[in-house]
């Protein structure tokens, strides 16, 4: 199999699909929630940001509703190429369980990034961040203190997701390496 040309046989296709398509609707589900969470700590994050970089999934409904439109077209696409990745190396011939598994693994390793960068954001919070009053007065009304925070936990969910996506498919790379599959059978996925 070339990495350029690939070849994917049909009996294979649909499973690969179904797998692109499961973990696309986890990664979306996955940035609702992480964006839901983060509005919570700094509005002034999405109002200044994440609202003008959205702006066109804004249809005047109320600012969680585009807070988790914003959540979801930012990470749905990720999942759906994560998920073709993984489904390419072997995940289409996991049982179900695998599939919960790498999910798990993915999200788990996501999360505890996003919390870590958090907690290295509110440490930097702090400090002057190479002249924080310029910030203040350009952002004037914004409690900078929480959007830093809030812009180190996007940061280290998108390292985290990255570090999950190798984790799993180190995982699924071994499990086929030491047959944790059974094509004979196999739950459908």
């Amino acid at each position: 199999m070339s990495i350029w040309y690939p070849r994917i046989s049909r009996r294979d296709l649909p499973g690969m699909l179904r797998i692109s398509v499961l973990c696309a609707i986890a990664a979306g589900i996955y940035g609702i929630l992480h964006d839901q969470l983060t509005y919570t700590i700094s509005p002034d994050y999405f109002t200044h940001i994440k609202f003008r970089q959205f702006a066109f999934a804004d249809f005047g409904l109320p600012p969680r509703i585009l807070v988790a439109e914003i959540g979801f077209l930012a990470s749905w696409w990720v999942g759906l190429a994560g998920g073709w990745l993984l489904a390419r190396i072997g995940l289409a011939d996991f049982h179900t369980r695998g599939l919960a598994h790498v999910l798990a693994i993915i999200a788990g390793i996501a999360f505890i990034a996003a919390v870590l960068a958090g907690l290295f954001g509110w440490v930097r919070s702090y400090s002057d961040l190479g002249g924080r009053k310029v910030w203040q007065q350009t952002l004037s009304s914004v409690d900078l203190r929480r959007l830093i925070i809030v812009a180190y936990v996007h940061w280290g969910s998108y390292i985290g997701g990255c570090l999950g996506l190798v984790a799993a498919s180190l995982y699924v790379k071994r499990g086929k390496d030491i047959g944790l599959l059974s094509n004979s059978d196999r739950d459908e996925v």
